[in-house]
């Protein structure tokens, strides 16, 4: 076995699918269950894991160097990766201007797993693909660098993806997931029976994310696979930003289910799936798999003042 598989850190695999009673699904004969993805691994939760385990695979203990914003998930899932396995990790951070600036609890987090934080501007930041800029970053990047993507998603990540779609095969009609750059709709969609659709929440505003899904699933397929669609509505502002309706409702949540939920990914998700359904978007009978892709962190609370 490849000394750098993810598979030696023991994932729950497949990660548990738990029905939830609620009142506000249940008096439209609608069944809800929670894809419990954050049990997966405590340092590696939810897609993060599904993401990084086939790029680790390729990067076969090579230095890793990626990319996100202040409060990423990912940057955060890729340090404790390297901590876990050995190698070494680099993260590109979004806004020169925090370089001089206390951690905030995420990116600490990253620097005590060992990732080195660099900060860029977000002009050199928004041309990160571009290969002239990508080639300067590697410059100052340890030699042989792997290098993984904004959010982890590229061809490896959404064939990782498809196997959380194979686990929810037969399970439920509508799978409800919160979406950042694509890549694990672009995979759950693919993994899922013919008669199943997944509906993506994009946590970003802008209405380019369709265009992304689409583009991640030719590359890892050749062409579109499954049945998938976005709803734009609940991104809540942009990301990192929590309205105090998106506060309230997560509160209520965890008062309802007992469950500490996430508030820049799955509560705008699970506010979303709430809604529609008190509108009657779905026929009773229908059964709606929510994804909890991840876990709350103590950066949350600054991160919604953004």
């Amino acid at each position: 076995m490849n000394a750098f598989d993810l598979s030696r850190l023991r994932p729950r695999l497949p990660s548990p699918l738990e029905p939830v009673e609620d009142e506000r699904f249940a008096r439209r004969g609608l069944t809800l269950l929670l894809k419990r993805e954050d049990l997966i691994h405590p340092d590696l939760p939810g897609n993060k894991w599904r993401k990084l385990a086939l790029n680790l695979g390729a990067a076969a203990g090579r230095p890793v160097l990626t990319f996100g914003g202040a409060y990423s998930n990912h940057l955060r899932a890729t340090a404790a990766a390297g901590r876990l396995l050995g190698f070494p990790t680099v993260g590109i951070v979004r806004g020169d201007e925090l370089a001089g600036r206390p951690l905030n609890p995420s990116l600490a987090r990253c620097a005590a797993d060992g990732m080195r934080l660099e900060f860029v501007d977000r002009a050199t930041y928004r041309a990160k693909n571009d290969p002239a800029t990508l080639a300067k970053l590697l410059e100052r990047a340890p030699a042989g660098a792997y290098v993984v993507p904004e959010g982890g998603s590229n061809v490896l990540a959404v064939q990782g993806c498809v196997e959380l779609g194979r686990e929810l095969r037969g399970a439920a009609d509508t799978v409800a997931v919160a979406c950042g750059t694509g890549g694990t709709l672009a995979g759950l969609a693919a993994g899922l029976s013919p008669g199943q659709r997944a509906w993506g929440v994009p946590v970003l505003k802008g209405g380019f994310l369709g265009a992304e899904v689409r583009a991640l699933q030719e590359a890892a397929f050749g062409g579109p696979r499954g049945d998938w669609t976005l709803d734009e509505r609940f991104h809540g502002g942009g990301y990192a930003r929590v309205s105090p309706d998106l506060e309230a409702f997560a509160r209520d949540f965890e008062a309802r289910h007992g469950l500490a939920i996430e508030r820049l990914y799955v509560a705008k998700m699970l506010h979303g799936l709430t809604t529609l359904a008190e509108e009657g978007a779905f026929p009773a009978g229908t059964r709606l798999a929510a994804v909890v892709t991840g876990a709350p962190d103590g950066s949350q609370s600054a991160a919604s003042s953004r």
